[in-house]
């Protein structure tokens, strides 16, 4: 079934805001690329154009696009969560908790040498690192929630942070309950977070300033009862690519930088994250369920290692 379908069914749903441009063409198909996962999340775009992505079940992945192969990039991987590459090359992980888990934020180095970059905040063990983001300067954050595993806790609340160059780790002021997602924007002005808990589902926005410090939380999106975003990346102009919803409104949502709603692209699974790749960045690969999909998008996708705006 064509995605422009599943568009006019899901609009009716989720009416855009501002859906003056479309966010893919009416002739995009969504592929299922490979399906044999516990639980997809992560997602990375590699310098080869490989995609690499996590399957919770305790592996990262790798998906080819020039052979369409997909296979094991690391295993096991720490209960590897969210995925980003450096603007070195280098890959930072979460991993989270539960048997095998290191929750503890890691760095592969263009050697393969994998170390720990923080797994404590003043001598105390992290929670369940979640997902990361990387901004122009190398700085890390990352949220801290505990969703699974029975390890004792040694912080009584969930938050996130941030990991400068020099390995410094500071806990950030964002508001957020059970910060989950995260994404800075192109300028470095911005970090946006999704609270995802009991209490609340929203995208939130905080400003940056020149050192990484937050101010000014707020709330872009509520998505009332429904299930909030997971994780999310962001495009070149600003917008902001997220996924929420189950069954029949499980979709990735497109919003702009103040949060209107410009777009959805509906999702046979619940999708979990996405990340862009292709030779001009415009393809949307989405972890969802147990699987990994792709659609080409009008959108373009911001990387670590790309100049920002």
């Amino acid at each position: 079934m064509t995605v422009s379908s599943f568009l006019l069914a899901i609009l009716a749903a989720f009416p855009a805001d501002d859906a003056a441009t479309p966010v893919v063409e009416p002739s995009a198909r969504l592929e299922k690329l490979w399906g044999e996962g516990e639980f997809t999340e992560g997602g990375a775009l590699a310098a080869d154009g490989a995609i690499l992505f996590s399957d919770i079940g305790d592996r990262i992945m790798r998906f080819d696009p020039s052979s369409g192969k997909t296979t094991v990039f690391r295993e096991p991987s720490g209960r590897a969560n969210g995925l980003i590459f450096d603007p070195k090359g280098r890959l930072i992980v979460a991993e989270g908790a539960n048997t095998g888990g290191n929750r503890r934020i890691s760095i592969t180095e263009s050697d393969g040498t994998v170390r720990t970059l923080a797994d404590r905040w003043q001598g105390k063990r992290f929670n369940s690192p979640n997902d990361v983001a990387v901004d122009s300067k190398g700085r890390v954050y990352f949220s801290d929630p505990r969703y699974v595993g029975d390890e004792p806790r040694e912080l009584d609340f969930e938050a996130v942070f941030r990991v400068d160059p020099d390995g410094a780790v500071t806990r950030l002021e964002t508001s957020a309950k059970k910060p989950n997602g995260l994404v800075v924007s192109p300028d470095d002005k911005t970090l946006y977070i999704a609270d995802n808990g009991s209490a609340r589902r929203v995208l939130l926005a905080v400003d940056l300033d020149a050192a990484g410090a937050t101010s000014n939380p707020r709330v872009l999106y509520d998505f009332g009862d429904g299930r909030g975003i997971d994780g999310m990346t962001v495009t070149t102009d600003g917008r902001i690519v997220a996924t929420a919803g189950t069954r029949d409104k499980a979709a990735v949502w497109v919003f702009t930088p103040d949060g209107k709603v410009q777009g959805v692209i509906p999702t046979p699974e619940p999708p979990a994250n996405v990340e862009f790749g292709g030779p001009d960045s415009k393809t949307l690969y989405i972890m969802a369920g147990k699987s990994l999909y792709r659609i080409p998008t009008t959108m373009t996708g911001q990387h670590p290692s790309k100049p920002r705006g």
